[in-house]
């Protein structure tokens, strides 16, 4: 899997609780000023949507989307990332340009507050200083794992969206290869190929859960209403489980797992245990 993370702090500001909806919202807004090139600025039966990244990113149904934004629940200032995945990587002038607009000429929320003190990283190398952003040569990163812990700890640090038998897994139903399964589609996905089968079975007990449901609401703009996008919070601890579920787990950490992970939902953090 080939990734780039792209991160920005911003000091001294008040971020809301939920960064998701308006994050996406501002980075879109900026996205298509950067890119667009059709004068009446509408995506429908654009000559160039098939090579536009707003269109992909934003327009286009039906697909897993190769971004997610990246970041904690009620942080006291900005502190968030953006994952870009696969060829998705490439495009990276093009996403630093949106976000440098986003945060100096566009702004955040209703009052569109904008800033000039920040700091932007690419794969946690500072590429912000003087006013003047210089990229890396070389910013894709391949996703490697060598450790292996059988025993860990997997807290699901913003809600988790996951669906089985047509409903929202509670609490009491998430197992271990519900989450397995949800991050070998993604990664699927997101590569351009076919969805398969697992090819193992995923192995490990659940020896502690502690799971909530936390419910989280974004306005929608397209179709003008609040729209509920809750899920479970919270940590579970795993014992004995495979060396594939462990390394699909760490991957986890990097793509997401389960819906709306463009939102930032379902992000998770891996820990090894004694």
């Amino acid at each position: 899997m080939r990734y780039t993370k792209v991160s920005i702090i911003i000091e001294k500001t008040t971020p809301p609780f939920f960064l998701g909806s308006q994050l996406r919202g501002a980075f879109g807004y900026a996205l298509k000023r950067v890119v667009c090139i059709n004068p009446s600025f509408k995506c429908n039966e654009c000559f160039a949507k098939d090579n536009c990244l707003y269109y992909q990113f934003y327009e286009k149904k039906n697909i897993y989307h190769k971004y997610r934004f990246d970041y904690e629940l009620g942080k006291s200032y900005y502190d968030f990332c953006l994952y870009l995945f696969d060829d998705a990587v490439l495009k990276l002038p093009y996403v630093v340009s949106s976000l440098y607009q986003m945060i100096v000429k566009i702004g955040f929320g209703k009052d569109r507050k904008t800033y000039t003190k920040f700091d932007m990283f690419v794969n946690d190398s500072s590429i912000f200083k003087d006013g003047e952003i210089i990229l890396p040569k070389n910013y894709e990163k391949k996703f490697k794992i060598d450790t292996f812990s059988p025993n860990i700890s997997v807290r699901f640090v913003t809600p988790l969206r996951l669906k089985k038998n047509n409903h929202f897994i509670k609490p009491e139903e998430l197992e271990l290869k519900d989450l397995i399964n949800s991050i070998y589609q993604r990664k699927q996905k997101l590569q351009n190929k076919e969805l398969k089968k697992l090819d193992f079975k995923p192995k490990g007990d659940i020896v502690k859960k502690e799971l909530k449901f936390l419910d989280l609401s974004r306005y929608s703009n397209r179709q003008k209403t609040k729209l509920k996008i809750g899920g479970l919070v919270g940590e579970m601890q795993m014992k004995d489980i495979d060396e594939k579920s462990y390394k699909l787990l760490k991957l986890g950490e990097i793509i997401g797992v389960g819906k709306q992970t463009v939102f930032g939902l379902g992000k998770i953090k891996v820990e090894d245990k004694k």
